[in-house]
């Protein structure tokens, strides 16, 4: 079962090779992934990386948490569950405006 990793804390220049290239060397890479502004189409400065098992995972993490990766120290773990997003924007109000 693939392990998937929170990676934070990266180079803007950083990108999905880069970072699957430089996960690889603890074992197999499921698929590599920086995160993307859509509007300005820029590095949000983190990732997920899924490696193929617990033990690749634990290599990753104890070998690059707190370690420099192009230049930046970046932060590696495993990733929490994404949370609900029941309302849109933060903000609670349903009604209508009113004059």
């Amino acid at each position: 079962m693939a392990i998937k990793l929170f990676i934070g804390k990266l180079s803007y220049n950083t990108t999905d090779k880069s970072l699957e290239e430089g996960f690889a060397q603890f074992g197999k890479v499921v698929s590599a992934q920086v995160i993307i502004d859509r509007d300005t189409r820029q590095s949000k400065g983190f990732a997920f990386v899924e490696m193929e098992d617990q033990e690749s995972a634990d290599k990753a993490i104890a070998a690059l948490d707190g370690k420099e990766f192009e230049g930046r120290m970046i932060v590696v773990n495993v990733a929490r569950p994404r949370e609900d997003r029941s309302t849109s924007g933060g903000n609670s109000f349903r009604g209508g405006f009113q004059r």
